[in-house]
């Protein structure tokens, strides 16, 4: 199964290292959100990921540095509801749909559906997909969705991330398991050794 982390919208102290450390572990992609950022802010924090990782990462905004930095991938929102023009990288959008997975399935590489369980990093954001629901979607070979492009995002964990993996989702987004604990400590070692224990757990 893919994994993606995406940051903390905050700007977090030695985030640039952390990100570079998921990645290093495994990570298939980090998102870049950070809604309340300006362009001069996240362009700071592209200048000190190594140019290696870049193709790994995706914006949720600010798009129009991806073409100046290398970055891989643009992640589509109602304040960017389309990919800049002439970008040939992976495209991403969030979905809270069954309809809405299919609307953007022709035009992206990869949704997130969300939420699947309840949100740790955003309290009463409770689940909303029940798993026996997206099993019988994934069987249904008219829902015009590909379910391996499909990741799962919402209080995704080491505790649930097999169901996730039986429920037919092509892999997982996880964002507060990752930096909650990261907000209060600051351990990078610590971070990836959660985002190992989840790893692990995503392929048994």
């Amino acid at each position: 199964m893919r994994t993606v982390v995406i940051t903390d919208p905050e700007f977090l102290p030695g985030e640039t290292q952390a990100v570079t450390a998921l990645l290093e572990a495994g990570a298939w992609r980090v998102h870049v959100r950070k809604p309340g950022a300006d362009a001069a802010e996240v362009e700071a924090l592209l200048e000190k990921l190594p140019e290696r990782y870049r193709q790994r990462i995706s914006l949720h905004d600010c798009h129009e540095l991806a073409a100046r930095y290398g970055v891989g991938g643009v992640h589509l929102n109602a304040r960017n509801p389309l990919p800049p023009q002439e970008f040939m990288g992976m495209v991403s959008r969030s979905c809270h749909s069954f309809g809405e997975l299919a609307e953007c399935a022709p035009v992206c590489d990869y949704m997130f559906l969300s939420p699947i369980f309840d949100s740790i990093s955003k309290k009463g954001y409770v689940a909303r997909f029940p798993l026996e629901e997206i099993r019988r979607r994934r069987d249904d070979a008219g829902s015009g969705v590909d379910w391996k492009r499909v990741l799962a995002l919402g209080g995704v964990c080491p505790d649930n991330i097999r169901r996730v993996a039986d429920a037919g989702f092509g892999g997982a987004a996880v964002l507060g398991y990752i930096w909650e604990p990261y907000k209060r400590d600051a351990d990078v070692g610590a971070l990836v050794a959660r985002f190992r224990n989840l790893s692990v757990f995503s392929r048994l």
